[in-house]
């Protein structure tokens, strides 16, 4: 469904993701991780169209969209959702949403029932009518979840959607997202919270310092000493076995 080619993009002397190459097939979860700065977000947006990459190529569904501007990439039907939320402060959680169903709609009334279906799929159906400045940062973390799923998308990229939740409040996000795929809907996603990544990616990818350096099952993954000295440090993977 995804595939990306040898992306690399860099910031003046700084090469933020150098040749790094993935895929998601359709109806997975896939995980990509890695310490911080390694290029994760970077590699995002490069994907969702954010950044244009200086060189590889992005597919999608067997289109190229290497350098398309992300609006035309949401229309085509992949979005991205982003680790700092920003709600329109003054408006409703309802309206907010709507935001998301104009893409594929004007009618008012359509997006405003598109908004509730979406607001119930996340868990937000009680807080409709509530302002988007007094949501508590799990409802900013649903609400940015809400915006993309009511563009219509077949891939949901998501970055770091469960970054400072509580125990309680994951474990709630993690059954959102996999009722998600359930419906339908092929996710890649950014994520620290390791309990998380293992309890919903069937696959996951490793960056570090713009390099992908790993890729296999979750399992796989935890017991790879690259992976174990990526974030632990030089000599940890040797530590850990002796």
């Amino acid at each position: 469904m995804l595939e990306v080619h040898e992306l690399s993009k860099s910031f003046g002397g700084l090469k933020a993701v150098d040749r790094a190459s993935l895929d998601v097939r359709r109806g997975e979860i896939v995980g990509l991780i890695g310490p911080n700065g390694a290029g994760k977000t970077t590699l995002f947006a490069a994907i969702a169209g954010f950044h244009a990459p200086d060189t590889g190529r992005v597919v999608f569904e067997g289109r190229d969209i290497t350098g398309l501007a992300p609006h035309k990439i949401c229309a085509a039907g992949m979005v991205r959702t982003f680790q700092i939320t920003q709600p329109f402060a003054r408006i409703s959680v309802r309206q907010n949403i709507m935001v998301g169903a104009y893409l594929h709609t004007a009618d008012r009334r359509l997006a405003a029932r598109e908004a509730e279906a979406v607001a119930q799929t996340v868990g937000m159906t009680d807080q409709l009518d509530q302002l988007g400045a007094d949501l508590t940062v799990a409802g900013r973390k649903r609400l940015e979840l809400a915006r993309a799923l009511a563009t219509g998308p077949r891939l949901l990229l998501l970055d770091e959607v469960m970054a400072g939740l509580n125990p309680t409040e994951i474990v709630e996000i993690v059954g959102v997202i996999k009722g998600i795929r359930d419906a339908g809907i092929t996710i890649l996603l950014i994520e620290h919270v390791m309990q998380a990544v293992t309890s919903l990616a069937e696959r996951v990818y490793v960056l570090n310092q713009g390099c992908m350096i790993a890729e296999g099952t979750p399992a796989a993954i935890a017991d790879d000493p690259q992976v174990i000295e990526a974030y632990l440090g030089h000599g940890a993977a040797k530590v850990l076995r002796a």
